[in-house]
């Protein structure tokens, strides 16, 4: 049973949902079929899993403000991974171990109850932070009761050490954890156990000034580790990386490396590191293995520090929202990311277009446009330089010569035009999934994904392709 302090806690944020309901329902930036928040912030997915024929999604939650502090577990649920129910408060701060921040982590399936692991965030009278890896357990994935702390910080690190993911391989169950070592480097920690309450560390598998890094970041956030098509892969978001290039162009980065991980000797031999969204607004991803044998993965449609007191939303009482659930599949040593066939049901009002020619002009279709629609775009010819204007809010622009493909958009900080990049060989297909404030973009079938915020006038529903040069191509648009 919940504490009596942890009940008030969700009962005071139960009342800020309703106090603040009709503000929030009457933002016209409000997404359509994405995850957010019912007030407050909301960022890290957490304990994404399907248990019991259902798909969970926790995240971090503040609900009494749109500033981060001390993070409640929010809940939704979905049979499909389209439509989506807002569930009970999982989790709140109020233990002596959690009382400052139930902090990211991850669910597994431990004899049919559902167990969660958090980091319990705590700052003492002097203001340091302690941290502790927590358990909680539920038998009907609605109720959940804490089980209090099973992992307490190993020699060698400091507090910053957060974001349990656990998951079973053979006999054991094993947890790894974004870390910071007293040197300041960033690491993914791993532990062992037989019966998920008694942990042995085995030690960092991978991080900065290690065997295969030089200085890669002073904290490593959210990692995940998981095996797909007979490889080990580890995405993690390390903090501290400096901008080179087309990469790193975000505050913070999420990414993944993949090798072959020896459970016996902890090590990790790896490959290099690759961004797993090139756009404005993706971090802490997490992903679980779902009944149909897929890999799934879900982000936060956001990043720590970055602007997020100006997002426009915040006047409405709420900010942030999760990607779209996506699959993951590993081809020649990538990542690749397309979105989950079950979001076809969303799908209404057909509108396609064959064979069309744009030559040195800007077109626009009958019926290609709209803020909640999804776009498929396939490319039979190109010379020269494509470009698809959205809502007179972005851009997406193709250079066939110089073989670089940008996303731009309006900041929503000063108004000025601000892009991501990336190289791409050749552009075959734009897959967008555009809502009322939010782009998706998967190029290539997934080779490489642009997620952002998107904020154009709401009545502004325009899309416009310009070619400098020739293109023909295919073109479908549904209302979703």
């Amino acid at each position: 049973m919940k504490s009596a302090i942890e009940q008030r806690q969700i009962q005071l944020a139960q009342m800020e949902i309703e106090k603040y309901r009709s503000i929030v329902e009457s933002d016209p930036y409000r997404l359509s079929y994405h995850l957010m928040p019912p007030v407050g912030l909301m960022n890290d997915p957490n304990g994404f899993i399907h248990w019991n024929g259902v798909y969970h999604v926790f995240y971090q939650w503040m609900p009494f403000k749109t500033g981060h502090g001390a993070k409640f577990w929010g809940h939704y649920t979905s049979c499909d991974l389209v439509h989506w129910k807002l569930e009970p408060v999982a989790l709140a701060p109020s233990e002596w171990f959690d009382k400052n921040g139930c902090y990211s982590g991850s669910a597994v399936d431990n004899h049919g109850l559902l167990t969660l692991f958090y980091t319990g965030n705590v700052k003492d009278e002097d203001g340091n932070r302690h941290t502790y890896q927590c358990m909680a357990v539920s038998e009907n994935g609605i109720d959940f009761v804490k089980k209090g702390v099973v992992v307490t910080l190993p020699d060698g690190y400091t507090a910053h050490f957060r974001d349990p993911k656990v998951w079973k391989k053979d006999d054991d169950w094993y947890m790894i954890v974004g870390a910071q070592s007293e040197s300041l480097d960033g690491k993914a920690v791993l532990f062992r156990s037989k019966n998920l309450t008694q942990w042995e560390y085995l030690g960092a598998i991978a991080g900065g000034k290690q065997k295969q890094l030089g200085e890669f970041g002073y904290m490593w956030e959210c990692p995940d580790l998981f095996e797909l098509d007979g490889q080990d892969v580890l995405i993690v978001c390390p903090q501290g990386l400096k901008a080179k290039g087309m990469h790193y162009q975000n505050v913070y980065q999420a990414g993944y490396f993949v090798g072959r991980l020896n459970y016996e000797t902890a090590e990790f031999v790896h490959g290099s590191f690759t961004e797993l969204d090139r756009g404005f607004e993706f971090y802490a991803p997490q992903t679980t293995l779902d009944a149909k044998g897929r890999r799934l993965l879900i982000a936060w449609m956001g990043v720590p520090d970055q602007d997020e007191e100006k997002h426009p939303t915040i006047q409405q009482r709420w900010i942030h929202a999760l990607t779209l659930p996506r699959e993951l599949r590993l081809i020649d040593g990538k990542l690749h990311q397309v979105p989950v066939e079950e979001l076809q049901k969303l799908r209404k009002n057909e509108i396609a277009y064959t064979n069309v020619t744009v030559a040195n002009e800007e077109i626009s279709l009958e019926g290609i446009s709209g803020n909640v629609i999804e776009l498929k775009f396939d490319i039979h010819q190109l010379e020269g330089m494509i470009e698809m204007q959205i809502r007179n809010n972005a851009r997406l622009i193709y250079h066939h010569d110089e073989r670089v493909l940008t996303l731009e958009r309006k900041s929503f900080v000063n108004g000025l035009t601000e892009k991501r990049q990336c190289r791409l060989e050749h552009l075959l297909s734009l897959h967008i999934f555009l809502d009322t404030s939010s782009i998706e973009v998967f190029v290539n079938g997934g080779e490489e994904v642009f997620t952002a915020r998107l904020f154009p006038y709401p009545s502004n529903h325009s899309i416009v392709i310009a070619a400098n040069g020739k293109c023909i191509f295919d073109i479908t648009k549904w209302n979703l």
